[in-house]
């Protein structure tokens, strides 16, 4: 288990990019299709500031081993108090606990942040993000049905939510 969380910083940058990049490549935990560059995710490090972080778990080494971020959860301006959570750890990590502890620290960010709901949008089937979830106190609230199409496969997602 991490020792610590802390901030994502622009040189976590290219680990944060190796975790995703798998996901990217060969699974379907994000619709994300093409790999991010590390310009693209030095960008994203940037864009999750504020009231919007993106958070990393460390070892004992500074080695980050996930990560997890808060979301706008649309662009439109009644939607303001609502953000939508993101958490990955790295392969050699599930089973550990990391997924709890970042979900844990979003949720806190987010009551800290004062937002009324946090979204989260999971694969179907995912069920051990789906537990994760249910762990921290979200709840299903509905399945968009074969919304995304990757790896030859039409996917659902299940919409769960966290009220503040």
């Amino acid at each position: 288990m991490p020792t610590s969380l802390r901030a994502a910083v622009p040189t976590d940058a290219e680990a944060i990019r190796a975790i995703y990049n798998v996901e990217v490549a060969g699974s379907t935990v994000t619709f994300d299709l093409v790999p991010r560059s590390l310009e693209d995710q030095v960008a994203w490090i940037e864009e999750h500031s504020g009231g919007h972080p993106a958070i990393v778990a460390v070892d004992n080494t500074d080695t980050v081993v996930g990560f997890g971020s808060l979301s706008p959860y649309k662009e439109r301006p009644a939607y303001f108090t609502t953000v939508e959570d993101s958490v990955y750890v790295r392969g050699d990590q599930r089973a550990t606990g990391v997924g709890l502890q970042i979900l844990s620290e979003l949720v806190r960010l987010a009551q800290s942040y004062g937002y009324h709901s946090v979204i989260a949008r999971i694969v179907g089937g995912h069920d051990t993000s789906i537990s994760l979830h249910r762990r921290c106190g979200f709840d299903i609230v509905g399945t968009e049905r074969e919304i995304g199409r990757k790896l030859g496969r039409w996917l659902d997602v299940v919409v769960m939510q966290r009220m503040m």
